[in-house]
């Protein structure tokens, strides 16, 4: 065992501190490796300015604000599941393997056609209301 794996840590974390700076590195290991994480931040993003732009009343953020968090969590478990399979089954091919992976991009699929459905709901009637 090298000196270096001494200082990882195995058990569980101490302080509500020690808690937060795994999750912070959790999402900058998000926005540094997964593409498709950066991608569904810069399209919430937009829909945010768009929001911004449009003026939508507080219902109307409130569902656009839970369409865009739930792809950005829906990705999140799909880089989980990915990692995961990985791990157990490296270069292997199992069909499992496919499934569970198919079935988690499959899960943010999903979510994205519920962002793309309130997107639609909330910002075409507000995109009317200028003309």
């Amino acid at each position: 065992m090298a000196s270096n794996d001494k200082n990882k840590q195995t058990g569980k974390n101490r302080a509500f501190v020690q808690s937060l700076g795994h999750a912070w590195d959790g999402l900058r290991a998000l926005f540094h490796y997964e593409r498709n994480f950066r991608k569904h931040l810069l399209v919430g993003s937009l829909a945010v300015i768009a929001g911004a732009i449009l003026r939508l009343s507080l219902n109307e953020w409130l569902w656009l604000v839970l369409a865009i968090f739930l792809v950005l969590i829906a990705e999140t478990l799909n880089t989980i599941v990915e990692a995961v399979v990985d791990l157990v089954v490296g270069t292997t091919y199992h069909d499992l393997a496919k499934r569970a992976k198919d079935v988690a991009a499959g899960g943010v699929l999903l979510a994205a056609i519920f962002a793309v459905i309130v997107g639609a709901l909330v910002m075409l009637p507000a995109l009317s209301r200028w003309f």
